[in-house]
């Protein structure tokens, strides 16, 4: 085997408009490697990958596929020679057929026909060499998104793939799945396929990529094998920061004040049900304070979020804030007694990505910014300013269209939505998830001057640091039941985790002391179950 790098990116430059996204960026990977690339929001990660895929043509520099010069015009050009990307919204067809996804634009054909039988036993082989028991002639639309993204997967390495690219791979799946997608990546890279793997989690990374490459602001820092190299260490190159720079916690949390007893709660959410989502759940959260919320995917801590700002409806139950009950299943009364929510899908559920950031910003205040409905520019202009200002929102002007900026800008912008509303309470639903680790840092201080101000705070995670640096209290749910409440010096990832895992609070067993994080509690998973064909095929 050669030691030619199966693909070199060198000196790579993109400039849009005058601004320059890419300078004189390099990037090498090895055969059979997963190599990591990160880097904060608008890093440049993004862009590297759209050139290296064909979606973007460079401005300079040169690209190597082994060892031979290539310049991919168009995304096909990459894929017709083994450079493939995946991305995690699966453009994939619900309503055709696992192989017709994978063979889509490609199908065998004899005598002038699509031969069925052809491409169903190529998926097939293709789908047993990854490892994935998944009919072929099942329709994706019966799939989960996990087994999608796996099709998606599948139908890159179908056209004999040299390198794959996998964004934010994870980023929907649960651990069964996370485990699932780690053994394929293990295949391939056996195979010799290079793996490139962006994420934000950490964990994640050192899990299975050999190599990482930092970006940042457009720019080479470094290759580094991951092997030795500390957490801090790669945070450090990240942010551009010496080690002992940084401040000893993991978050930018200073610590939450916890309610004294007796107090009167600003907003009381008691034994609230929805079936077999919710089973009697109550939350207090005082004001001043941050509530954390932890549990594993299907828990029922979003479905609480939901439940209190009157997003889904609950069968019983009751909502008070200042002692004040809220109707049930009433958004417009919630947001009018002061409730603001931040939800975790903000692509689907937050931003208007067609809409500009000012629009965006406003959006919840326009009844309060219009007259006889005329909006005031003047007052909309006067808001923006200022939370763009105060949160620190990096964009070109305040009618540059929101799907343009970086995700960590993206929800500030969400959060600047609420705040000039001037809210009582706030819920936040993983108000870091996808982000770079700054603006996760600005995020984080905010979220405690708000609570140093008055705001009581719902704050759901799947970070453990952050609910245990960032709360006074944390709720433990499980299984649409709320199993503990852990406060002061009990609050630590090891005592989260046995709650989560048994029901119980307490000390953890040695085993979870050493997790650092969710994502790993769950042992690696078999073979996902196989899916019926559709009828008819």
């Amino acid at each position: 085997m050669t030691d030619e790098p199966v693909l070199r990116m060198e000196g790579i430059t993109k400039i849009f408009s005058g601004v320059t996204a890419l300078a004189n960026v390099d990037l090498s990977l090895a055969r059979g490697e997963v190599h990591a690339l990160v880097g904060e929001n608008g890093a440049g990660k993004s862009t590297l990958i759209k050139i290296m895929t064909g979606a973007y043509t460079r401005d300079g520099g040169q690209m190597f596929l082994e060892g031979r010069a290539v310049d991919f015009r168009t995304p096909e050009d990459a894929q017709a020679e083994g450079v493939v990307a995946v991305y995690q919204e699966v453009n994939l067809l619900t309503f055709r057929t696992v192989a017709e996804n994978i063979y889509l634009g490609r199908e065998p054909r004899r005598f002038g026909l699509i031969d069925w039988k052809r491409m169903n036993a190529d998926a097939a082989a293709l789908l047993k060499r990854l490892g994935l028991d998944i009919d072929p002639r099942a329709p994706l639309g019966s799939l989960n998104i996990a087994l999608r993204q796996m099709v998606a997967i599948a139908r890159g390495v179908s056209f004999d793939a040299k390198v794959v690219v996998l964004d934010e791979p994870t980023s929907s799946l649960t651990e069964h799945e996370v485990q699932i997608l780690y053994d394929v990546i293990r295949r391939l890279k056996a195979e010799g396929t290079a793996v490139v793997y962006i994420s934000h989690r950490f964990d994640e990374l050192y899990t299975v990529c050999d190599r990482v490459t930092i970006l940042r602001d457009g720019r080479f820092v470094a290759t580094r094998p991951l092997a030795g190299l500390e957490k801090i260490d790669l945070v450090c190159l990240m942010l551009g920061k010496q080690r002992e720079e940084l401040r000893q916690g993991t978050t930018a949390f200073k610590g939450a004040t916890e309610a004294a007893a007796g107090e009167t709660p600003l907003l009381s959410a008691e034994n609230l049900k929805r079936g077999r989502k919710l089973n009697d759940v109550t939350v207090e959260v005082a004001r001043g304070e941050i509530v954390g919320m932890a549990g594993l995917l299907g828990s029922g801590r979003t479905e609480t979020a939901r439940a209190i700002f009157g997003a889904d409806s609950v069968e019983s139950g009751e909502v008070r804030l200042e002692g004040k009950t809220i109707r049930r299943g009433s958004v417009n009364e919630a947001i009018d007694s002061g409730i603001a929510f931040l939800t975790e899908d903000r692509k689907a559920e937050g931003i208007i990505p067609e809409l500009s950031v000012r629009e965006n910003l406003t959006l919840a205040a326009l009844p309060a910014l219009s007259t006889l409905g005329v909006v005031s520019r003047a007052r909309q202009a006067e808001i923006v300013d200022k939370f763009m200002k105060r949160l620190g929102i990096k964009a070109a002007n305040a009618d540059q269209k929101i799907r343009e900026l970086s995700g960590g800008n993206q929800q500030k912008v969400l959060l600047a939505r609420w705040l000039c509303k001037n809210p009582k309470f706030l819920i936040l639903d993983e108000p870091t998830r996808g982000i770079d680790i700054g603006a996760k840092g600005e995020i984080q201080s905010l979220v405690g001057e708000l609570a140093e101000s008055g705001l009581g705070v719902l704050m759901i995670s799947s970070e453990l640091e952050e609910l245990v640096e960032g709360s006074s209290r944390v709720v433990v749910m499980r299984d649409g039941q709320r199993v503990g409440e852990l406060r002061g010096d009990d609050i630590s990832q090891a005592n989260i985790i046995r709650a989560m895992a048994e029901g119980t609070t307490g000390e953890a067993t040695a085993a979870s002391t050493a997790t650092a994080h969710v994502t790993d509690t769950t042992p690696p998973a078999a073979t996902p179950p196989s899916v019926p064909p559709a009828k008819g095929a």
